[in-house]
């Protein structure tokens, strides 16, 4: 039987052991998702807090619940000793693809993650990358490393790409209902690359090459973000014109065909939208392309959390107060409701900014109870409980990421003043300062 063969029966009877490399937001999902389906899983991190976590069941999202996790043992297992990686049969690489402070694609922790590997690497795996990155990354980055190694790509080692479509929080849409991307570098990897994921999706979607899936990624996120930056900018001109434009996209929205409603926000956080399209423009431009439309759409975005700042001082200034006289009490630092994921969240652009002016800041947040280790930011803050005497204690508060859990009738009847970036009281009776 050939290798090709012999991995994709070990995919549809459940025998292959599978390793998920990075057990972040999107490898610890997609690590629980093989082992509900029945798979042998080993995951892979360089967090030894994050190993000792799922041997004891326990989560460190909060999405995901410990009893999940509790549930697969020993079904579900976690790791950092890479040799291990020899037992396995697929494969699959989920870390961070951040930026350069010149925004360009940072691909460290991909490169060190295969070079980990490669020492342990045999005959008959699969790699399957899902890492959001640039087209080319998995035939110029990936494939030449494991040649180097003397492997054969679609003989003996089957190289595949499939984009993570995660989405923390939505409780519409889960990792088995989304369709699945998949792309091999060869026929023979591509039908690898089918099974695999066939048998704990319920829909594979084949494109025919590997540039291919790597640029759908991209497309679905530069989507997003070019069309948040145009309401975001639309913000601005409503804005200007005293009018409501959480009222305008409400009212748009009720045409049946040829509008998606996009709503306005404090800023892009989170590991995907607000990176991704500069991993496309950086691309474009070694091919000779300009993506004027794409980047315009990043200045929008990034300068949002400086208005939220601009708008709060213009706020206080009226009650005769400076920012650098004033307590202010940011709501929600998540880069959006009901996660606890501060990963590019706009809430910390903000409070560093009103820092930097000298305002005194705190800031509530449910699901982060106290500032996580960040590349960028080293607050100290915790979260300050919700009550009506806390509110009181500031001179405006700021709602930055609008979880369900906050109680908002609270927040409305206690605060001096509210700055909403989010459209949650726009049917207040009250003089929410719209940011």
């Amino acid at each position: 039987m050939r290798s090709v063969e012999e991995l994709v029966a070990k995919f549809e009877d459940r025998s292959a052991r599978v390793g998920v490399v990075g057990l972040g937001y999107v490898g610890l999902p997609l690590a629980l998702n093989f082992a509900e389906a029945g798979f042998e899983v080993l995951g892979f991190d360089i967090d030894p807090e994050k190993i000792k976590a799922i041997e004891s069941g326990t989560s460190y999202f909060s999405h995901i619940s410990s009893a999940r996790l509790g549930d697969l043992e020993p079904s579900l297992s976690a790791t950092t000793d890479y040799s291990l990686a020899t037992e396995l049969d697929a494969l699959i690489l989920c870390v961070p693809t951040p930026l350069t402070p010149n925004r360009d694609p940072d691909l460290q922790y991909v490169i060190r993650s295969i070079e980990e590997l490669l020492p342990y690497l045999r005959a008959n795996q699969v790699i399957s990358l899902e890492s959001t990155t640039y087209p080319g990354t998995t035939r110029e980055v990936i494939a030449p490393r494991l040649v180097s190694a003397g492997f054969v790509i679609g003989e003996d080692m089957f190289v595949v790409y499939s984009p993570e479509r995660e989405d923390p929080g939505n409780m519409t849409y889960d990792m088995k209902s989304i369709p699945k991307v998949c792309a091999g570098l060869t026929d023979d990897c591509q039908t690898v690359a089918l099974a695999l994921y066939g048998a704990v999706v319920d829909q594979t979607v084949s494109v025919t090459s590997v540039e291919a899936a790597e640029m759908t990624k991209l497309l679905e996120n530069v989507h997003r973000a070019v069309n948040i930056g145009l309401v975001n900018e639309m913000k601005i001109v409503a804005d200007a014109m005293n009018i409501n434009i959480f009222e305008v996209i409400d009212a748009a929205a009720t045409k049946p065909f040829g509008f998606v409603p996009y709503y306005p926000g404090p800023g892009l956080g989170g590991h995907c939208i607000p990176i991704d399209p500069y991993y496309l423009t950086w691309r474009a431009r070694q091919v000779g392309v300009e993506t004027r439309f794409v980047e315009l759409a990043g200045e929008v975005n990034r300068s949002m959390p400086d208005r939220v700042v601009l708008i709060a001082a213009e706020a206080l200034k009226r009650t005769g107060l400076k920012l650098k006289d004033s307590r202010l009490l940011v709501l929600g630092v998540a880069y959006k409701k009901n996660v606890s994921d501060t990963r590019e969240a706009p809430a910390m652009k903000i409070i560093e900014q009103l820092e930097f002016e000298g305002c005194a800041v705190s800031y509530s947040d449910p699901l982060v109870p106290s500032m996580p280790k960040m590349r960028d930011y080293n607050f100290t803050h915790s979260s300050v409980e919700l009550t009506e005497d806390s509110i009181g204690e500031y001179d405006a508060v700021i709602l930055v990421t609008d979880h369900d859990s906050f109680d908002y009738d609270l927040i409305e009847r206690s605060a001096k003043q509210i700055i909403d970036t989010r459209g949650k009281f726009r049917d207040s009776h009250r003089d929410i300062i719209r940011a």
